[in-house]
């Protein structure tokens, strides 16, 4: 794999460390700028709408100003954003804070898009699994590092160092843009060439019936599915802390890294079997569904009161479906032509924004009332469900499909 692309990756890996590093920091410093509790939720609310609104934008701009620009301008927004908050100390000012985080939402959104609908251009369609398995997993192992020092950073040098190793770690990726220039979009005109599984089965009617602006309806119950799994998430993310406080009250902080390691080092096995495995038909919207459901019980089997090993062993199972999910989902949109991939992976991050904002809102509401296993096994049980039916849905189409003397997998 190209020298250029691996420098790439471990400056994505460097700005997510900076943005789970920041997410504990932020989340502190606002509670400590508002002064309550309905403070930070207002704010991580108005985070999260300046990324649903970027998800409905960020299509359209990738294809005026390009990729690269894109991600460039996002980093260095963030950046700025960063240094202020660490500049202005705890003397900041709420609007500054409120500023800080639409930028962070609407900037986090943009790169997003932007990287994922580009991949294929640097690398071509047969490499994308792998180079996805290996952002995701870049990622994966950002997440721990960053939830694990925030404490240890803020205690050493406050606020203002987080902010500032945030912002360092913009920087350092924007850099990384300029200076290995990768090619993240098409000359004019060109096409590029597109992977068989993408039209396979397709008949002439049914091309014609595309919904949404000639979108394949199986990739739009692709989307909604995803933006149900983010829901999903929302419910173990809020529940994950109230678990660890009241169950482990001796030691959450263990708890809490135990389960995260755990998930961190499934997302890296999954990677390792998924860039093994040959042909479309590893990233099949059948292979999505059953992550998915796979995903969900292995999250739900995590609340079951299991000891240590069997703790861990269930946070392995479900960061090795978590990673699955993410890169057969991702390399399943990459496959469509670019000049709709930019709008396509807009549209997945306002309906993972949206799945995710109001999952927390009502997770955190059901938790008030009920234990975290049955408000964790009602969410996704949800997403379990949407994948039951979006899996008999791609049964249904392909035992419909006229059979074709070709070997191809769908």
């Amino acid at each position: 794999m190209d020298q250029r692309l691996r420098l790439l990756a471990c400056a994505y890996a460097v700005s997510s460390y900076g943005n789970y590093l920041n997410l504990i920091a932020l989340s502190l410093f606002s509670y400590e700028v508002t002064g309550t509790a309905f403070g930070v939720g207002l704010l991580m609310a108005l985070r999260l709408c300046a990324g649903f609104a970027a998800g409905l934008a960020a299509g359209a701009l990738t294809a005026r100003i390009g990729r690269r620009t894109t991600m460039i301008g996002a980093d260095l927004a963030q950046a700025t954003a960063m240094a202020a908050l660490a500049i202005g100390g705890e003397a900041t000012p709420l609007a500054a804070v409120a500023c800080a985080v639409v930028v962070l939402g609407a900037g986090n959104t943009c790169f997003n898009v932007a990287l994922r609908s580009a991949v294929p251009v640097m690398v071509g369609q047969e490499a994308r699994g792998r180079v996805n398995g290996m952002l995701v997993t870049a990622r994966s192992l950002a997440t721990v590092l960053g939830f694990a020092s925030a404490a240890a950073v803020i205690g050493w040098g406050g606020y203002p160092l987080a902010f500032a190793l945030n912002a360092a770690s913009f920087a350092v990726s924007a850099v990384a843009l300029v200076l290995l220039r990768p090619r993240t979009d098409l000359p004019p005109g060109a096409e590029e060439q597109q992977p068989p599984e993408g039209r396979a089965g397709e008949t002439g009617p049914v091309r014609r019936r595309r919904a949404l602006a000639g979108l394949p309806a199986l990739l739009l119950g692709l989307v909604l599915l995803r933006g149900l799994d983010a829901l999903a998430s929302s419910s173990h993310n809020v529940a994950l802390p109230v678990v660890a406080n009241t169950d482990h009250a001796d030691a959450p902080a263990v708890f809490m890294t135990q389960f995260w390691a755990a998930w961190a080092v499934g997302t890296v096995l999954a990677h390792l079997v998924l860039r093994r495995r040959a042909g479309e038909g590893a990233w099949s919207t059948r292979a999505f569904a059953l992550g998915t459901c796979a995903m969900s019980v292995a999250f739900l089997t995590a609340f079951l009161g299991l000891p240590a090993l069997g703790l861990v062993l269930a946070a392995a199972c479900a960061g090795f479906a978590d990673g699955w999910t993410e890169i057969v989902y991702t390399s399943r949109l990459q496959a469509v032509p670019d000049r709709e991939r930019g709008r396509l992976f807009g549209l997945s991050a306002t309906a993972e924004q949206s799945g995710f904002a109001l999952g927390t809102v009502v997770a955190a509401a059901a938790l008030e009332v009920w234990p975290a296993v049955t408000v964790v096994g009602l969410f996704h049980g949800a997403a379990f469900c949407g994948a039951l039916v979006l899996l008999l849905l791609t049964t249904r189409r392909r035992a419909a499909a006229p059979r074709e003397p070709a070997t191809t997998r769908v």
